[in-house]
C-alpha cells in the first residue's frame, strides 16, 4: 500500500473509485466531472491517493477555498483495511498546516461514513442541505485527536 499526492493523471481512477462506492453515491455521476477533480486537487486544495499494485483504491481531497473535505472514498473491495484512516490523517494534518480555520464536510445519514467521522472526532453541527449531516473539525480538536492517537501508539 502506498499513499501519495494525487496527480491530474489519477483522475480517471479517482472517478472510478468515486463511482464504485455503495453508500453516498451520486444520483448522477456527471455531477462531479474530471474538470472538477482537477480544480480541487490542483487549484482549490490538495488530494491524495492510496495505491495497491499501481491501482488507485482510495482517495481524499481537501478544499482550502471552502474549508471543506471534498472527498474521502475507498473502493468497496478495499474497505476495512485502514486506508480511510490513513488518508484522513494525512489530509487533516496537511489541512491544518495550511490554515487553522475550522473544516467541515457533509455525509449521508446512517452510513459507515457517518460513524467513521464521529469516531474520528468530528462534531455534528446540523444539516448540509436536506439529505446530509454537517460535521466540523476545529484545529484544537484535531490536535487533541492526534495527541490521543500518539499516546495510544506508544
Amino acid at each position: 500500500m502506498r499513499i501519495r499526492e494525487a496527480k491530474i493523471g489519477d483522475i480517471k481512477q479517482i472517478q472510478f473509485v468515486r463511482n464504485s462506492v455503495r453508500e453516498n453515491t451520486l444520483s448522477d455521476p456527471k455531477l462531479v466531472t474530471d474538470l472538477d477533480c482537477e480544480e480541487f486537487i490542483s487549484k482549490r486544495g490538495k488530494g491524495w491517493v492510496c495505491e495497491i499494485d499501481n491501482r488507485v483504491v482510495g482517495f481524499a481531497i481537501a478544499d482550502l477555498q471552502e474549508n471543506n473535505i471534498w472527498a474521502l472514498f475507498i473502493h468497496p473491495d478495499f474497505e476495512k483495511r485502514g486506508i480511510g484512516q490513513k488518508l484522513h490523517q494525512i489530509m487533516m494534518d496537511w489541512y491544518f498546516t495550511q490554515t487553522r480555520k475550522t473544516v467541515w464536510l457533509g455525509t449521508a445519514f446512517h452510513t459507515r461514513a457517518e460513524k467513521f467521522y464521529k469516531v474520528a472526532g468530528w462534531k455534528e453541527v446540523g444539516m448540509h442541505g436536506t439529505k446530509e449531516i454537517k460535521f466540523e473539525m476545529t484545529y484544537e480538536t484535531w490536535q487533541q485527536v492526534r495527541n490521543s492517537a500518539s499516546r495510544i501508539q506508544e
